[in-house]
């Protein structure tokens, strides 16, 4: 009779395998729900907006700290068409 318990407790490296999957699968599956904080589009938006800023601060900072010129006159349609002209020419 004991020989028998101790035959019954024993497994095999595979039967434990299978086990230890059959536990990582429930335990996957109960563990994670993703919920999202920001969303992806609200992501892209503010991405852009990020990058618009930084665009236009360094625009205004270049010109008026490396050109010494005013940091207004750097977002004015008359600046940009000299600009634009000078590169063509």
């Amino acid at each position: 009779m004991m020989e028998e318990e101790i035959r019954h407790k024993i497994t095999t490296r595979s039967q434990c395998k299978k086990k230890k999957k059959i536990e990582e699968r429930r335990t996957a599956k109960k563990e994670k729900i993703r919920v999202r904080l920001i969303p992806i589009w609200l992501r892209v938006i503010l991405v852009l907006f990020a990058i618009t800023i930084s665009v236009l601060s360094g625009i205004i900072v270049g010109y008026s700290v490396i050109g010494d010129g005013n940091p207004m006159d750097a977002l004015s349609k008359s600046t940009w068409t000299h600009i634009v002209d000078l590169v063509n020419k």
